[in-house]
């Protein structure tokens, strides 16, 4: 740990300050969102659009790759297919319910193979390891410039309807009567969600991405006693997780993704058990 601090310090290493200061901004997206995703359970939905940004990162690639779209970033393909995605997953959630597990899973599967398949026939050697499973180390000043802004926009939305999410969280028909546009607020949550697992998924990567919005605010939901704390210790957590994983990751030389998911899960089912026995 006493290295890992030092390296902080360090000026010939600005990648692990950068690192840091990703998990600590990503920390307020994982919990925020996480809590209502988690809230809501709508993870599968998130599931979805996080493997079908992969189609996105592919079809990039090889636009540029092969210069039919010369200079195409991976992050608008990823963008365009996770609000294309979210905005399928919501019009069926809405209009055809009993299909929305089936449409789920086609999105989740689609996404990925289009991914695979531009990844296979783009010019050059393209190695999907790095979208799936995330680099923080890679994390530029623009990333960290794009998530803060992003934090911004959640938190500013979250406390400006607040009511309407906790409201349609926990009795959506209820809000409905009370004249609450439940519609409105999914879709919001659904877009806004996209656009976070576009920029998550540089963190932890587009596989792990989905553990990190519902491991935090699973461990936190063992405890809170409102949304709001909820979302509070959610944040605490996601930061915890974010730095200890990035300290053990440079000790150990550990892929850093895996092993913040892996500090994530072993607190989460840590929390799990207290909670049976607390109950006991």
């Amino acid at each position: 740990m006493k290295g890992f601090i030092a390296v902080l310090g360090n000026p010939d290493f600005p990648f692990i300050r950068n690192a840091l200061f990703a998990g600590l901004l990503s920390s307020v997206l994982f919990g925020v969102l996480g809590t209502i995703v988690t809230v809501r359970r709508i993870a599968s939905l998130a599931g979805a659009i996080s493997h079908a940004v992969l189609g996105g990162i592919g079809m990039a690639l090889y636009l540029s790759a092969t210069r039919f779209l010369p200079g195409f970033p991976p992050l608008a393909g990823a963008l365009l297919f996770a609000l294309l995605s979210a905005g399928i997953i919501g019009v069926v959630s809405l209009k055809a319910k009993q299909r929305e597990d089936t449409v789920i899973n086609a999105i989740w599967a689609i996404g990925m193979s289009v991914g695979v398949l531009f990844m296979a026939k783009t010019p050059g050697v393209t190695d999907p390891s790095t979208y799936l499973f995330g680099n923080i180390l890679l994390i530029s000043n623009r990333d960290l410039l794009l998530l803060a802004i992003l934090d911004v926009l959640v938190l500013a939305l979250t406390w400006r309807f607040y009511p309407q999410i906790k409201a349609t969280s926990f009795d959506e028909e209820f809000a409905r009567v009370r004249g609450v546009p439940t519609t409105a607020v999914f879709l919001v949550i659904l877009m806004v969600t996209a656009l976070a697992i576009v920029l998550l998924q540089t963190f932890v990567g587009i596989v792990m991405v989905i553990a990190m919005l519902t491991l935090p605010a699973g461990t936190a939901g063992a405890g809170a006693r409102s949304l709001s704390g909820m979302m509070l210790w959610s944040s605490l957590f996601a930061g915890l997780f974010s730095v200890g994983g990035l300290a053990l990751g440079w000790a150990f030389d550990a892929p850093v993704g895996a092993m913040t998911v892996i500090i994530a899960g072993i607190l989460f089912l840590g929390a799990v058990v207290v909670r049976v026995l607390a109950k006991r």
